[in-house]
């Protein structure tokens, strides 16, 4: 068996870390340092850079102006921006274009795929449901309705014989105040779950600000008998639990990133920083803790592309590929936390000074591990699927 990356996957890692060899962590508005949000918009000169690099194309077909490649080309990307912290809605576009590719009908993928990979409009998910713990899809009602005159409502999609009704609130929608459209779990009254795409000013849809703990401005999207259009609501079977896992696969990609460079800047640290007479890397206690880092960052790795193979080749196995992407989660969240505090225990008061980037490093980290669920939700998911279908 070959487990190394084609020349497509490497390529594209490549390019990335072209792309994010000029962003500098000391230049990411620090949420110690800004009351509220850290930023009215996310890093439009960086996105252009995205673009022009064809990075945020990857996951479409050569129709749509892609490159075709998988989950793991996008996770190599995403490892490389979180490294230094770019702020940029990477993750939520490909997902979503992604998914509206794989499930989305004609009029979608013609009026929104091909713009999205060149940046000239932004995706996002709504993924968090309405408390941050309860499944997205639960948190939206879809009501389809039949127009008299066989007409619906506008879109990115056009207009269809029917529309839906959307009532609910989903919370900490990432990137919801400048994204054009969010694309939108919701649950039918025959308990089916479908994806709608909403236009950030659509009547019916309403933003209240929110703040995460990386500074970055986030949004409660509240919809109130928001009309979507019937060619803007994906139907397909699966089409939100595939793009829920390409999301929660690609935060996990995030964490480990973050936390490889975390323990480079604690490595090189430890070398410098000597206490009496002797540089503290050659302490026991503090190689031991940092031996033990390596080895949370391996384990990341290894169920991350696990993961994210499963995803990009639909492979079967022993349990459905939301098994190996709980897994990697649980893993990505308890990782990523260990890293972070060991690195501020290491570091001293200097990993709390604002001047250095370690502050942020830690404020983006505690983000990811509840990103999409802390590791305790995907252990009682892992608890379930291990159930249903017994090993051995």
């Amino acid at each position: 068996m070959d487990f190394t990356f084609t020349e497509e996957q490497q390529a594209a890692a490549e390019a990335a870390r072209g792309v994010f060899a000029g962003v500098a962590p000391d230049d990411v508005p620090s949420p110690a340092l800004t009351r509220g949000a850290v930023a009215d918009d996310f890093d439009r000169a960086l996105w252009a850079r995205l673009a022009s690099a064809d990075l945020l194309s990857l996951l479409l077909d050569e129709e749509f102006g892609g490159a075709g490649l998988d989950a793991i080309a996008l996770c190599l990307v995403l490892r490389e921006a979180s490294k230094v912290l770019a702020r940029v809605p990477l993750l939520e576009n490909s997902a979503a274009a992604a998914a509206l590719q794989a499930y989305g009908g004609p009029g979608l993928k013609s009026s929104l795929l091909a713009r999205a990979g060149r940046g000239e409009i932004v995706l996002t998910v709504a993924a968090n449901g309405r408390t941050g713990h309860d499944p997205a899809e639960l948190a939206v009602t879809a009501r389809q309705l039949d127009t008299a005159d066989g007409q619906g409502v506008g879109g990115p999609g056009e207009p269809g014989g029917g529309e839906w009704v959307l009532d609910g609130v989903q919370t900490v929608v990432p990137w919801a105040y400048d994204a054009d459209f969010v694309v939108v779990p919701a649950r039918t009254e025959d308990d089916r779950s479908v994806l709608a795409v909403v236009a950030r000013g659509h009547e019916g849809v309403v933003l209240a600000e929110q703040i995460s703990t990386t500074g970055e401005r986030l949004g409660e999207l509240r919809l109130e008998s928001a009309r979507i259009a019937d060619r803007d609501v994906v139907t397909a079977d699966g089409a939100w639990q595939w793009l829920r896992a390409l999301l929660t696969t690609g935060t996990c990609a995030q964490a480990l990133g973050l936390g490889e460079r975390v323990l480079a800047m604690t490595s090189e640290y430890a070398g410098k920083r000597e206490q009496f007479g002797h540089p503290i890397a050659s302490f026991q206690a503090v190689a031991v803790q940092t031996a033990d880092r390596y080895i949370d960052l391996r384990a990341m790795e290894v169920t991350l592309w696990q993961a994210a193979w499963r995803i990009a080749a639909g492979t079967p196995g022993a349990l459905p590929a939301s098994g190996d992407v709980a897994v990697a989660k649980i893993w990505a969240s308890e990782g990523v936390r260990r890293v972070v505090q060991t690195a501020q225990h290491l570091h001293g008061g200097l990993g709390a000074d604002v001047d250095y980037p370690l502050h942020r490093y830690h404020a983006w980290a505690k983000h990811l591990e509840l990103s999409l669920g802390p590791a305790a939700a995907h252990e009682e998911a892992l608890g379930d699927l291990l159930a249903a279908h017994p090993l051995g």
